[in-house]
Formats: C-alpha cells, structure tokens, sequence
C-alpha cells in the first residue's frame, strides 16, 4: 500500500472527529471526537514513519501522543461528572454558566 492510502483515512478521520466536535452538543461525543482527530495524527505520524525506516520519530511521538490521549480522557471524564453531579446534565447548550 503507498502512503496515500493512510493520509487519505488520516484525513477522513480528523473531518469525522472535527465534524462531531463542531456539530454535536453532548460533552462525551465531543470527547470522543478529540480522540478521532488524535488518532488521525497517530496514523500519519507511524505513516510517515513506515516509509522512513531510518527514522523513529514519528512512533515514539504517536506513543507521546497515546500518553497524553489516555491522560486527557481521564481528567476529561473527572470534569464531565462533576459537570453532570453540578448541572443534571452533559449537554453543551444547557450549561450556560458556571455560577449558580
């Protein structure tokens, strides 16, 4: 397979992800579209990788960026319920302050 194949389902993946980030009003799905736009560059940095042998970057980088993904979901996850114990809610629309 040539590198084009992989940039192509880059690319759908981070539209996909960048789509249900814009587009959708619930916090976990916004969430999950964070996560598609991550492994988008995942694919093309091990991509870019492959078709380089001589260089690794661009795996060790895919592997930071795993790291940071399961870091960022974690504490993303902590504020969603403490979002939902506060509001009664995980929709965008209706948290509309953080006073009350």
């Amino acid at each position: 397979m040539s590198i084009e194949y992989y940039i192509y389902l880059s690319a759908f993946l981070f539209c996909a992800g960048l789509f249900l980030v814009i587009t959708k009003k619930n916090i976990i799905v916004v969430l999950m579209g964070i996560e598609l736009m991550f492994n988008a560059a995942n694919i093309n940095l091990v991509a870019f990788s492959y078709f380089d042998p001589n260089l690794l970057q661009g795996q060790v980088f895919a592997l930071f960026i795993i790291v940071i993904a399961a870091a960022e979901s974690a504490v993303a996850l902590a504020i969603v319920i403490q979002i939902y114990k506060f509001f009664d809610t995980i929709q965008l629309d209706q948290i509309n302050s953080l006073k009350n």
